[in-house]
């Protein structure tokens, strides 16, 4: 029999695969940030002035561009940090590996569609389905995780 937690679980690999992704996303987003500061040439601090290339560089923190990136950011800090913590305590709870499969790549079509429409940006309520579903995805595998442990008390 496989260990609970190890990727020859099928659960877990999937889970791990699917976490990676957004994690990964989530990672970008910083990248993506900095894209845009040094493109636009507006820096939070008076010290990344030394990495300004044009003369009219400036410190901002009101640039719409990259606020929008930054909420973007944010809304996944505030997402995929409990989808990967509520995931791992899904796991040991043994799910059928299909159920699993489908929170997992749920999860990950959702923040990736909310990404995408938070950047275009899209019309409302496209990034509202991008946040509720997701937010559903991972309330519901958290049930799942009360409900298994509550027998323990």
């Amino acid at each position: 029999m496989a260990l609970v937690f190890s990727l020859e679980n099928p659960v877990v690999g999937q889970f791990v695969l699917y976490a990676s992704i957004v994690l990964v996303k989530m990672m970008i987003m910083s990248f993506l940030t900095i894209k845009l500061r040094r493109k636009n040439q507006i820096f939070l601090n008076p010290e990344d002035l030394k990495l300004a290339i044009k003369p009219d560089a400036k410190i901002a923190t009101n640039d719409p561009d990259i606020e929008r990136v930054r909420r973007c950011h944010l809304n996944d800090l505030e997402n995929i940090i409990p989808f990967v913590l509520i995931g791992s305590f899904y796991c040991l709870t043994g799910p059928d590996p299909f159920y699993a499969s489908l929170h997992f790549r749920l999860f990950a079509a959702f923040r990736l569609f909310h990404s995408v429409a938070y950047l275009m940006p899209l019309p409302q309520p496209s990034r509202g389905i991008g946040f509720l579903g997701g937010w559903f995805v991972t309330f519901s595998m958290a049930m799942v995780v009360i409900s298994s442990f509550l027998t323990f008390i």
